[in-house]
């Protein structure tokens, strides 16, 4: 698969665009932060 083709999301806490990863492969619908730091920081 190219890269480029990847679905993207953007963030709510950093308002930086992500793209889709393997590990995120069954539940990318659900999938809302880019990473771990911003999961934990969402409230602040």
């Amino acid at each position: 698969m190219n890269k480029k083709h990847l679905p993207q999301k953007t963030c709510p806490v950093c308002q930086r665009p992500f793209s889709w990863r393997k590990k995120w492969e069954k539940n990318w619908d659900e999938v809302k932060y880019c990473s771990e730091r911003c999961r934990r920081n969402k409230n602040t």
